[in-house]
C-alpha cells in the first residue's frame, strides 16, 4: 500500500457508520445548508462546480479543524482531498512507475505541510494546497531521475561479477565495506524492499521526511557507483583493529 491508499483506508474507517465524521456546511455560502458526512462532501465536490469563494470557505474550515480538532480531522481533510491528490500523483508518476510510492508519499506530505502552514485568509486556498502537493511530488522525479539504486546495473566501463544475490546482501556488503552506514543500509532495505514508509521512520527518528529521503538518496548513489565498479561482487573484508 502507498501513502495515499493507506490514507484512503483510514478515511473509510473514519466515515463509516454508525458515527461518520460530518462537516457543517451551513457557514459556507454556496454549500447546502446541512451537516454533510465527509464522504458526501467529497462526492459533492467531485460532481459539482463551485466558485473560488465557496471552495476557499470549505477548505478554510477543513484546515482549521485539522489544526485545532485533532487527528480525526487531519484524516478527514486528507480524505476529502484524496481524489485530487491521487490524480496529481498519477500524472507525476506516469511513465515512471518506480517512483510511484515516493511520489504518493511526497504529494501527501506536501499537502499536509500546506494544510498546517498555509495562510488561510489569503485567496485561492485550495489551489495553493494543490500546488504544494504537486511541487513536493514532482521534486521526487526531478531529484531522483537516474539516481536510484539499479535493480540490474547497466553495462558500463566495467562489467560487475555476478551474481550479486539478494539486495539486502548487496547493502550488507556496502555497509561492511564502510561505503555506507548500517543505518543507511537498513533505511534503503526497509523503504525500498520492505513496507516501511519514509514518513513513519522520519517521525520515529525525529527528522523530516525530506531529510531522511536525502540520506537515502546519497547512500543509493554510493552503492550504485560501487555496483558499476564491481566493488560489491565478491566477499568484503571487514577491517580488524590492530592489537596493542
Amino acid at each position: 500500500m502507498t501513502a495515499l491508499t493507506t490514507a484512503e483506508s483510514a478515511f473509510a474507517l473514519l466515515t463509516c457508520e454508525p458515527a461518520p465524521l460530518v462537516f457543517d456546511a451551513r457557514p459556507v455560502p454556496g454549500l447546502p445548508d446541512v451537516l454533510l458526512p465527509l464522504t458526501e462532501l467529497r462526492v459533492l465536490l467531485r460532481c459539482e462546480r463551485f466558485d473560488s469563494d465557496t471552495t476557499d470557505g470549505l477548505w478554510r474550515q477543513l484546515a482549521q479543524h485539522a489544526r485545532e480538532c485533532g487527528p480525526a480531522w487531519v484524516v478527514g481533510a486528507i480524505g476529502v482531498a484524496l481524489p485530487a491528490l491521487t490524480h496529481l500523483a498519477a500524472k507525476i508518476s506516469r511513465g515512471r512507475a518506480r517512483y510511484a510510492d515516493d511520489v504518493d508519499s511526497e504529494v501527501l506530505a506536501g499537502f499536509l505541510q500546506a494544510l498546517f502552514t498555509a495562510d488561510l485568509a489569503a485567496p485561492r486556498l485550495w489551489l495553493r494546497l494543490c500546488w504544494a502537493a504537486w511541487r513536493a511530488g514532482a521534486s521526487v522525479v526531478r531529484a531522483d531521475e537516474g539516481e536510484e539504486l539499479p535493480a540490474d546495473p547497466s553495462c558500463g566501463s566495467r562489467l560487475p561479477r555476478m551474481p550479486y544475490g539478494h539486495p539486502d546482501l548487496l547493502l550488507g556488503r556496502a555497509a561492511a565495506a564502510g561505503l555506507i552506514t548500517r543505518e543507511a543500509a537498513e533505511l534503503i532495505s526497509a523503504t525500498r524492499f520492505g513496507d516501511a514508509l519514509i514518513e513513519q521512520l522520519a517521525v520515529e527518528r525525529g527528522v523530516t521526511a525530506a531529510a531522511l529521503r536525502m540520506r537515502r538518496r546519497r547512500a543509493e548513489r554510493v552503492v550504485a557507483a560501487a555496483v558499476v565498479r564491481g566493488d560489491l561482487s565478491g566477499g568484503v573484508r571487514v577491517p580488524v583493529p590492530a592489537r596493542s
